[in-house]
């Protein structure tokens, strides 16, 4: 199996003055030999979004860095949140204003330029039903303040009339609804998000490998030093030496800190999110945030042609890789929907797939709907940073905050070459960076021939950015590859084989799950997912 990796190229590296790196095709073998054989800056144990941005973070600063995760990239809780990059309604509730402004700016500068590929605006109306926990007037008068720390960029938060929210949602329940206040957020695809900070790693100089495990740390007169980690696809075992580690493994957090120290204390709690998906009945111009009581809400958002439900918010005590959604999780989401949702959008028929994340929340007493979503930074008695917590949102500034971190140890552990994180641009862009609706309609005039559907030009520019072309060049070489992986939705095979060549993808979970819509869709029929391993399988 062939993926992406840097290597050292002539030049200067845009951020700091450092060796330049240009992307070249390596194989997994080749992959865990550069991983064992160099002496790293930095090793970052988990591939979700905390470890992703740390890792692009760090490598922008000049730092040789190895990326490493059990399972696939984004592989857990960061491909099973709800899809928004947002401020935060609901912290105004308990005047963490000062948080919400912060989680404004983090989701307009994702939104406008870091990614604006990867995210889109999204209208959210806040029915107002009588008897519900707030009024009308307090709503409005919250989604204006909203917006006001927004810097009215979304517009002004306001009130709306029923008749007119229910032209934009038609499966919105009229009865007793009273008003309905408006505000603006954004909405993303995480899955693809975290692949494009991979690639923005690896862009940097990063090394990465998933599904690989670790297996236990390495130590230098009790120091953490690396790992030992073994390749779960071919069985192989090997090490990493490092200068620092950082354990960001999320729910996960605290068992590679007892590897640390065994007699490390439980440092975090877990809280379950489930979610559901169903084919839309109807089509949705906007976002239903539905109050359920005074702290929490349930979001109906439409996304990816789909309608996501969700989502709940529970105490979690099992094994992290045994979360899922249960009997208990659909009946509470479908029944929380019912508040605002007509009947007919809510038929479990309409279900094409469901998932589960957990949260990760300082360890402590109390109801998790209001616990804070705040990172944690600690280091264990061997040296090892771990990181833990936080909103999808503001994952950029997890990573600079994990780097000021690696700035104030003492001693100068990373050298005296490291680019403080002060230094580097404020809104880095993503890989693909590009407005997706002239992406599109250059796909459309000058794609592949025969033409590209429209549905597909726009999922691929919504998707991939400006890197959408490099698939388009696979399908205008082998038309075979520009037929679509299923008639019911937009991708085509030539997804598959850049997934496998350029997103390190490796099982056909990776690609349908991660790097395509089809599982979410239902559409991982047997029959497909046949067919997609076979592709994975050529070289």
């Amino acid at each position: 199996m062939t993926t992406l990796q840097s290597v050292p190229a002539l030049g200067t590296h845009p951020a700091n003055g450092s060796a330049a790196f240009y992307l070249k095709a390596v194989s997994r073998a080749e992959t865990r030999e550069q991983l064992s054989k160099a002496t790293y800056d930095l090793l970052v144990i988990g591939g979700g979004i905390l470890g992703i941005s740390t890792a692009w973070h760090a490598a922008q600063s000049g730092l040789r860095v190895a990326l490493v995760d059990a399972g696939d990239f984004a592989g857990a809780t960061s491909s099973a949140s709800s899809k928004l990059l947002h401020g935060g309604l609901r912290y105004l509730q308990t005047g963490a204003v000062k948080l919400v402004a912060e989680n404004h700016f983090e989701r307009r500068a994702v939104s406008r330029q870091v990614a604006p590929h990867l995210a889109n605006p999204l209208t959210f109306y806040l029915p107002v039903y009588k008897g519900g926990p707030h009024g009308a007037a307090k709503l409005g008068a919250g989604v204006f303040a909203y917006s006001a720390l927004s810097a009215f960029g979304d517009g002004v938060g306001h009130l709306l009339s029923p008749s007119k929210a229910a032209q934009d949602v038609p499966e919105l329940r009229t009865d007793n609804l009273k008003a309905v206040a408006v505000y603006g957020d954004d909405q993303m695809n995480d899955s693809r998000m975290a692949l494009m900070t991979v690639r923005a790693a690896v862009e940097s100089g990063a090394a990465v490998l998933n599904h690989a495990e670790v297996t236990g740390l390495r130590f230098t007169n009790g120091r953490v030093t690396g790992a030992e980690l073994r390749d779960r696809l071919s069985g192989d075992e090997f090490g990493v030496s490092a200068r620092l580690v950082l354990n960001a493994t999320g729910p996960w957090v605290d068992h590679l800190r007892k590897m640390e120290d065994p007699n490390a204390a439980p440092s975090i709690r877990l809280s379950k999110g489930a979610h559901l998906v169903l084919k839309r009945t109807s089509p949705w111009k906007a976002a239903l945030a539905t109050p359920i009581d005074k702290y929490r809400i349930t979001f109906a958002l439409p996304w990816e042609d789909m309608l996501l439900l969700g989502t709940t918010d529970e105490a979690y005590e099992g094994d992290p890789a045994d979360v899922s959604v249960n009997e208990k999780d659909t009946a509470q989401i479908l029944d929380e929907a019912a508040f605002s949702i007509r009947d007919q959008q809510l038929s479990r028929d309409l279900i094409t797939y469901s998932f589960a994340g957990l949260r990760v929340l300082p360890g402590g007493p109390g109801d998790t709907s209001k616990a804070k979503r705040e990172t944690v930074v600690t280091e264990g008695r061997g040296g090892m940073l771990s990181v833990a917590g936080g909103k999808w949102t503001t994952f950029r500034h997890i990573g600079r905050t994990v780097m000021r971190k690696l700035e104030s140890l003492p001693g100068r552990p990373l050298g005296d070459d490291f680019e403080p994180i002060s230094a580097l641009p404020k809104r880095m862009p993503l890989p693909g960076v590009a407005n997706p609706r002239a992406v599109a309609h250059r796909l459309l005039v000058d794609g592949p021939a025969p033409r590209m559907a429209a549905d597909t030009a726009r999922h691929l520019a919504t998707h991939y950015g400006s890197l959408a072309f490099d698939i388009a060049r696979l399908a205008n070489d082998n038309p075979e590859l520009a037929e679509r992986v299923h008639p019911d939705a937009p991708e085509i095979w030539a997804q598959v084989v850049y997934a496998r060549d350029n997103e390190w993808a490796e099982t056909a979970d990776d690609v349908l799950r991660r790097r395509t819509t089809l599982t979410i869709r239902g559409l991982a029929t047997d029959d497909v997912r046949g067919k997609v391993q076979d592709l994975l399988d050529k070289k």
